[in-house]
């Protein structure tokens, strides 16, 4: 007699009951949802920026609509910052890395902040004494690992380092440890949930901030135009889709960043392409841009000479037939570091805003317009290197897979280290393999 046309036929579905047995109702009946994570309305809102522009731009741009305010104030930043970077890249390899260690520690604190402000009001026992532990505890892994590495023939030379490097991972992990255990014993009852929280707060942050980093020193080590050319690329990437989206902009890109337009998005691809393949030209001709960055431990400066690769030499390519009518030439000269250069430029262009986009929708979570107001016009440094970080992942990956072959120095770096009888082991064994391939002759029996 039922008759599923008539929704008032249909029985009622019975409400589900509470299951929770009585004496955990008992238990929490005292507890308040003030520490339910669940409840997004218990979020304490994060306070809004202060504007940091400088007391001289904003008079001498008064009488500019807000629009073009910060046109100019971006433009005249962004010119100031380009120099200082250009300033840098001549003071030496060095400088770089200083750069990008201060670079980091200024991202990690601006996130830090956020979830210290965000949770301010519980008053979490040691969040921000734990976070900047652990950014030290992964920092002296990291650059332990490259002192390993890249300084042996330094380390040689002194007793005190030596121990270090031996033990390095086992005194790394003694430290996260620790670390672990003094979070364990600062978890406090009703803030379990929270502190659990911000120890994976903390973590992902040094995930995103210390290990990216680590990796732009690594592609730094291969060669200055293995950190120049990402870099500049994910730099211009960012100046011509703003300026095409500010002049032609209609058509949104995606709503996690309204400002974005298609036009803004395509004009930049194409723009970043041709920088990536021109600038890649004029650094491809000097060896301190090609050469990989070595420590010599008779100078205690870092050396960037060497005898350039096939990757660094002019050769003779042929145009393909469609192109050929529009270049004029069956043949072209260029550097094959060019070609991999399209590649760089691709995935500064297409992929890498994909970083800006994820930082977008934090900040929209935690309804924030930046990370911090550190440079006026563009936000914090976090803001600005956003796209850097997922930029020096797919570079470090390209080298390993594509570029990276054998390294002797680095080898021979390593065999200085060993004991006497190790390196002598290694000389039998290499000259023995020589003489079976006839590289070297067999020694003449008397």
């Amino acid at each position: 007699d039922l008759d599923l046309r008539n929704v008032s036929d249909i029985p009622a579905v019975p409400p589900s009951t509470d299951s929770t047995p009585e004496i955990l109702k008992k238990a929490l009946s005292g507890l308040s949802s003030r520490y339910d994570l669940r409840n997004v309305s218990d979020i304490p809102a994060v306070p809004p920026s202060t504007d940091s522009t400088p007391e001289i731009l904003k008079k001498a741009l008064s009488g500019l609509s807000s629009r073009w305010k910060n046109w100019w104030i971006r433009g005249i930043l962004t010119l100031a910052m380009i120099s200082l970077f250009f300033l840098i890249i001549y003071l030496g390899s060095f400088m770089l890395m200083l750069l990008v260690l201060s670079i980091q520690v200024k991202c990690f604190h601006e996130i830090i902040t956020i979830g210290y402000r965000v949770y301010h009001s519980y008053e979490l026992p040691w969040f921000r004494t734990l976070s900047w532990y652990f950014l030290l505890c992964v920092n002296y892994f990291f650059y332990g690992e490259t002192v390993a590495d890249y300084f042996a023939t330094f380390v040689q030379r002194r007793e005190q380092l030596q121990f270090l490097i031996r033990y390095h991972r086992f005194i790394s992990f003694t430290l996260y440890l620790t670390g672990f255990c003094m979070f364990v014993l600062s978890l406090v009852k009703r803030h379990y949930r929270l502190q659990f929280y911000m120890f994976a707060w903390t973590h992902v942050t040094l995930l995103i901030t210390v290990t990216q980093s680590h990796l732009v020193i690594q592609n730094l080590f291969e060669g200055m135009i293995w950190f120049l050319v990402p870099i500049s690329s994910v730099i211009c990437n960012d100046i011509t889709a703003y300026i095409f989206g500010f002049f032609f902009g209609r058509t949104p890109l995606i709503k996690l960043s309204p400002k974005k337009t298609w036009e803004g998005f395509i004009g930049g691809f194409f723009s970043t392409v041709a920088f990536g393949f021109i600038f890649a030209y004029l650094l491809a001709q000097y060896e301190y841009f090609v050469c990989p960055v070595e420590y010599n431990s008779e100078t205690n400066r870092f050396v960037t000479e060497c005898a350039p690769s096939e990757l660094f030499q002019i050769q003779n390519y042929s145009v393909p037939p469609f192109l050929q009518d529009v270049l004029g030439r069956e043949t072209v000269n260029m550097y094959p570091f060019q070609m991999h250069s399209i590649a760089l430029s691709t995935f500064a262009s297409l992929i890498g805003p994909f970083g800006g986009f994820f930082a977008s929708g934090f900040k929209r979570a935690f309804k924030i317009k930046d990370f911090a107001d550190t440079i006026p016009g563009h936000g914090g440094i976090m803001d600005r290197f956003d796209c850097q970080y997922l930029m020096a992942t797919f570079v470090h990956v390209y080298i390993t897979s594509f570029i990276r072959g054998p390294n002797p120095s680095k080898l021979l770096q390593q065999l200085l280290v060993l004991q006497p009888e190790q390196q002598l082991n290694v000389y039998k064994t290499l000259k023995s393999h020589l003489t079976e391939k006839g590289i070297l002759q067999p020694p003449l029996r008397g």
